[in-house]
């Protein structure tokens, strides 16, 4: 009978954050840093992303932390994350940074989501409104050893982005049992809430379970 092997536990000291998005270095500060976790990031160490060619948040996920891992040669947590639309069959996706365009301009990607909706159903009121967050971590060691984790957090999207807080998508999305969007909510309250919160509570309760007691 096979048996999964326990998770890897991280041991104290410097974690590598594959990321170069304030918003997510931010976040991934205000969850891990309350666990004595030093949180260093590829900004520091002027490292460039790879090319995100995986077709999966995982896959992708995987190849970031690897990457940042190899250069620096300590831990690194690498997430991909998106916007899964249904009345978009899931769109963008693993896309959902691609659809802001090069500048990262996220309020042409809200438009192309509102927009895509009122082109498949005719107008945004009769929509689908249904869309999820997701993300997945991947804390990877130098010896290529991976972890990884699932964080899910479903709710509605509504026409006009509200609220000047959190980023990307943040403006447009509702999650459920909430009447405010991401965006309206202060950052502690999101993070209690969101995706990368909830993969990152799995990824405490595996990798650092003397510091989540």
């Amino acid at each position: 009978m096979n048996t999964v092997p326990p998770p890897r536990l991280f041991e104290p000291g410097p974690l590598l954050l594959a990321t170069h998005n304030p918003g997510k270095i931010k976040e991934f500060r205000d969850l891990l840093e309350p666990f004595g976790v030093d949180i260093r990031s590829t900004e520091e160490f002027n490292i460039d992303d790879p090319p995100e060619t995986e077709t999966t948040f995982a896959g992708n996920a995987r190849l970031k932390a690897q990457h940042a891992c190899r250069i620096v040669g300590i831990p690194a947590l690498a997430d991909d994350s998106g916007l899964s639309v249904r009345g978009l069959d899931g769109q963008p996706g693993i896309c959902s940074a691609r659809w802001a365009g090069p500048e990262r301009n996220f309020n042409l990607a809200m438009n192309k989501i509102r927009d895509g909706l009122i082109e498949r159903f005719g107008s945004f009121e009769h929509a689908d409104h249904h869309a999820s967050f997701i993300a997945v971590l991947c804390l990877f060691w130098p010896d290529g050893h991976g972890e990884f984790f699932e964080g899910r957090v479903d709710g509605r999207l509504i026409a006009e982005p509200r609220g000047a807080g959190g980023f990307g998508y943040d403006p447009i999305f509702i999650p459920d049992g909430e009447t405010r969007t991401f965006a309206e909510m202060q950052p502690r309250e999101k993070s209690c809430l969101s995706h990368r919160a909830r993969a990152t509570c799995k990824l405490v309760d595996s990798c650092f379970p003397s510091m989540s007691s």
